[in-house]
């Protein structure tokens, strides 16, 4: 990963309430004028909700958000605690749920899912032009 300007990190609870708190720290970290503020606040409301939802960490766990800044591309980390099925996309654009990752995979530059002992980490780059002065 290219070196960049870390933004912040957030603990959220495992609840679905988190994802307007992840979208708020977003919006304060990036700010109004940003060029991603838009596909990084919407890819991390969805990747926070996929947490909140799919993983162990629903029902109150925790949920760990990172942003950070890489000059053309922000990075994002969504780390919770893991669980029995893997993220992965659905194709079905009719289905009732599912199109969090298909968007993430849409507008991301990049993005991916691992696993080790201490959870689960989705990340995802969303690259930007940097205004003129």
């Amino acid at each position: 990963m290219r070196m960049g300007n870390l933004l912040g990190v957030i603990e959220l609870a495992g609840i679905p309430e988190s994802a307007s708190v992840a979208r708020e720290f977003v919006r304060q970290k990036l700010g109004a004028g940003h060029p991603a503020l838009d596909d990084v606040t919407l890819l991390v409301s969805e990747a926070v909700t996929n947490s909140v939802v799919h993983s162990d960490s629903r029902n109150g766990g925790k949920v760990r958000l990172a942003i950070a800044d890489c000059h053309d591309l922000i990075h994002v980390d969504v780390v919770d605690a893991g669980g029995d099925t893997v993220p992965h996309v659905r194709g079905d654009l009719y289905a009732e749920g599912g199109r969090g990752l298909m968007l993430v995979e849409t507008l991301s530059h990049r993005w991916d899912v691992y696993e080790d002992a201490g959870g689960r980490t989705l990340w995802f780059q969303v690259r930007y032009t940097r205004p003129l002065k």
